[in-house]
């Protein structure tokens, strides 16, 4: 699979991210099919968090691969850090941040994580805190690269004020349908402009700062509505999606990752999807490049008004 370079750092990628978030929803044959699938297609860039099936992803992906010294050279592995359903709060405080990795490590059989977010902005976030846990888990060698998830320029700023780690992945919500990240950059001093600036132009911030934005939930419209692939809701974006696909030779879900992969940002989509074809599909959108013209099609069929 083609590949980037996650942020500024050396770490060479594959452009479609595995989440693991629905690995639990398999049993032990089909999650070992799954994950050996997903290596012999060039997808061994796998993505989990701690609280995914309250930790049992993490110790279902473990087993599924059989994790082992050899395996683990042949993958790239991400978790993340810093929510606390338990306590129903964020916490990026120093301590939990060192055992939320100890934990991490513990049940994904592995000495260390290539990539460790921050869960989740933390409001009550004390950045020297954070700084001395990266500095800990680097120096250690059980974390080699930090980012985060869901923060916006001033909070990622904050953080690299005391941080000396680069910041190399932004992980947000982004879709076809769910792109006002995009949308927000066409109506500069629009009055009745068609998308409100609620996120202080993250998407053109993580370019300057060479700061690898992962789109999660690629496929969602609204706050997990559901699918817009195939939805009645949104007819229009479908029929062209649809006539895109039938131009290329591949399915509506090639399409729409290819969508995200046709930004110059240099995306990393995050794929939930625990279907090997559907997996498939979306690796296969590396290798289409969507024209300008395609690309803004789709983007006017979701809704989305140029000014």
């Amino acid at each position: 699979m083609r590949t980037i370079k996650l942020g500024a750092s050396a770490l060479e990628v594959p452009v479609v991210a595995v989440g693991c978030m629905r690995i639990n929803s398999l049993d032990k044959p089909q999650a070992e099919r799954f994950v050996q699938t997903a290596l012999e297609i060039g997808a061994n860039f796998f993505e989990h968090a701690d609280i995914y099936g309250g930790g049992k992803c993490e110790e279902i992906f473990a087993d599924a691969i059989g994790m082992s010294p050899s395996v683990r050279e042949k993958i790239i592995l991400q978790s993340k850090c810093g929510i606390r359903p338990d306590k129903g709060m964020f916490d990026f405080s120093k301590e939990h941040i060192l055992n939320s990795v100890d934990g991490i490590l513990k049940r994904l059989k592995t000495e260390y994580l290539d990539v460790l977010l921050l869960h989740r902005p933390d409001t009550l976030v004390e950045p020297e805190e954070v700084a001395e846990a990266f500095d800990q888990l680097e120096q250690s060698g059980k974390v080699r690269h930090f980012g985060v998830s869901n923060q916006n320029p001033m909070q990622i700023q904050l953080l690299r004020k005391y941080v000396k780690q680069p910041i190399v992945a932004n992980q947000l919500q982004l879709s076809i349908t769910n792109a006002t990240m995009i949308s927000q950059g066409f109506n500069v001093n629009m009055e009745n402009a068609a998308a409100v600036n609620r996120d202080g132009s993250i998407l053109d911030f993580c370019r300057l700062h060479d700061i690898t934005i992962q789109p999660w939930s690629p496929f969602q419209y609204g706050f997990f509505e559901g699918v817009f692939l195939g939805s009645e809701k949104f007819p229009e974006l479908n029929e062209k999606i649809d006539e895109v696909a039938a131009k290329y030779g591949v399915t509506n879900t090639t399409i729409a990752i290819a969508w995200l992969l046709r930004h110059p940002a240099n995306m990393q989509p995050v794929i939930g999807t625990m279907n090997i074809e559907r997996l498939k599909d979306c690796v296969r959108a590396a290798d289409i490049r969507l024209t300008r013209e395609e690309w803004y099609e789709i983007f006017r069929a979701a809704g989305n008004i140029l000014p």
